[in-house]
């Protein structure tokens, strides 16, 4: 397993008049978390893209436990816990400054060579750093 852990603080832009965050943000942080796991493990979101991988999207569930509100910091767990296939899993648990858990979420996206559009298993340069990492019983990340 690869877990990496990051915080923010929620702006009020994300906010709806409730100054609750507006539910549509979640995917946001999510991303953020994904993207930061594997800067987390060596290589950038960028740096892949520029291999000629793309990750969409193919499955996003969320449960949303207690709100997010302004200004509150948030901390995002992010944990890939099956090596992946043509398919990478990501698990998310999201807690406020209190340690109190108030979204889980997972998202599934596959890997698509950007030149034939086409998908594929996870390259050989990506799961390289995923098994290096994997089981190292440390928490990848840092605060953003």
């Amino acid at each position: 397993m690869i877990h990496s852990t990051n915080s923010l603080r929620v702006r009020y832009g994300e906010t709806d008049p409730m100054k609750y965050v507006y539910y549509g943000n979640y995917a946001e942080y999510l991303e953020i978390g994904r993207v930061e796991l594997f800067r987390n493990i060596g290589m950038s979101y960028d740096e892949i893209e520029n291999q000629g991988i793309w990750l969409p999207v193919s499955e996003y569930k969320i449960k949303y436990i207690r709100p997010a509100l302004y200004d509150q910091k948030l901390e995002i767990h992010t944990y890939v816990k099956k090596i992946p296939g043509v398919r990478i899993e990501f698990d998310y648990e999201i807690y406020n400054e209190k340690g109190e858990k108030i979204t889980e979420a997972s998202t599934t996206l596959f890997f698509l060579d950007a030149k034939t559009n086409k998908i594929i298993k996870c390259p050989d340069f990506l799961m390289k750093l995923i098994e290096e990492n994997w089981n190292k019983g440390e928490i990848l990340g840092k605060s953003l």
